[in-house]
């Protein structure tokens, strides 16, 4: 691929979105890095400060339904390459409103699709089309096994659901039009400017106003835990030396039960805040379970530790150390969050 090159970015102003961005702007400067985001509850520009300014860095107000916004952009910057983040990503509101994470995370990826297909169909060399996905789509594990880049999909929720579709909406692409491709399906995420009905930020957020802390079911839910940094930073290996076609899981090798995620949170929020030793754990709530709960995911991240040469950097207790942190050395963003204002930055910088 040339050294000079114009990425587009969806979702650029979320939580993992951000971080790419930042540290894309940062390391390529001869990139063009153009961001769009629709900036729905979980966009929030107040993530970009750093970068605002740079040469190399635009912003656009979009949505990826827009078919005529994006063939636009396309024909404006002749991308060489898209890294699709922008999706519907919580749980608990596809099963609320399944219909609006069908709408964005299947139809507008089709959409995004379809520009790409469109403005490269007469030279698709040095292009790419990287899809970030999930590990929800493989569905739920027992007490043993890993997912891998074989294991059949098993989407479970709405959301999964949509996230699944798309996903093989992509690869359709790759194999029906021939367009370069890449996924990724990550674990879950964590760390700085995670929007905070997350579990995380939440129990963060909570501990501090000293409310509960509330938890699913038994609380033994199992999940995979991913600094987001070393997220934003495999992204990068994978658009760089990902084969065409391939998928990537990319895993954090720290497996947790929430409940006791949630404790080891509790114990640093006690000493981080000089509070008496097991007064954050009291906040803690079990309450009724969420509907078809998967009961344990785990990333078998091999793959893409022996082709491209990647793993994580931090352990999750040193990375919970350092959100926590983040998180108490931020309190302004997070009440920007909370009051709502951080909604206001866009008019304020870009108007």
């Amino acid at each position: 691929m040339k050294n000079q090159k114009t990425l587009l970015i969806t979702g650029g102003a979320g939580f993992i979105g951000c971080h790419l961005v930042e540290l894309l702007v940062n390391k390529y400067p001869n990139y063009q890095i153009v961001n769009l985001d629709a900036l729905t509850y979980a966009g929030n520009l107040e993530n970009l400060k750093s970068v605002e300014q740079a040469p190399n860095y635009s912003f656009v107000k979009g949505n990826i339904l827009d078919q005529a916004l994006l063939d636009q952009l396309f024909e404006q910057y002749q991308f060489d390459g898209v890294i699709h983040l922008a999706a519907e990503s919580h749980v608990d509101r596809s099963i609320e409103n399944p219909l609006a994470f069908v709408e964005t995370n299947v139809m507008g990826t089709l959409q995004l699709l379809q520009a790409a297909r469109k403005a490269w169909a007469n030279n698709m060399e040095n292009k790419l089309f990287y899809h970030v996905s999930t590990d929800e789509v493989y569905g739920t594990l027992g007490e043993t096994g890993l997912f891998t880049e074989d294991t059949a999909y098993d989407p479970r929720s709405p959301y999964s659901a949509s996230k699944a579709s798309s996903d093989h909406f992509v690869r359709a692409y790759h194999h029906t039009y021939g367009l370069p491709v890449v996924i990724s399906n990550c674990s879950n995420n964590y760390g700085p400017n995670q929007f905070p009905e997350k579990l995380i930020p939440l129990c963060i957020n909570n501990i501090k106003k000293q409310k509960t802390l509330p938890i699913y079911g038994d609380g033994k839910y199992t999940r995979d835990w991913l600094w987001v940094k070393d997220h934003a930073a495999a992204i990068d290996k994978i658009f760089h030396q990902g084969k065409l076609g391939e998928t990537y899981n990319i895993g954090g090798h720290n497996e947790w039960k929430n409940i006791d995620l949630v404790r080891l949170l509790c114990k640093i929020m006690d000493k981080q805040l000089g509070r008496e030793a097991g007064s954050a754990e009291q906040l803690i709530t079990f309450i009724k379970d969420r509907p078809g709960h998967d009961r344990r995911y785990a990333i078998d991240a091999s793959k893409l530790q022996n082709e491209l040469d990647f793993g994580p950097s931090l352990q999750f207790e040193e990375g919970l150390e350092k959100t926590v942190k983040w998180y108490l050395d931020n309190e302004d963003w997070l009440e920007h969050i909370v009051s709502g204002s951080y909604r206001d930055y866009y008019e304020k910088q870009y108007q």
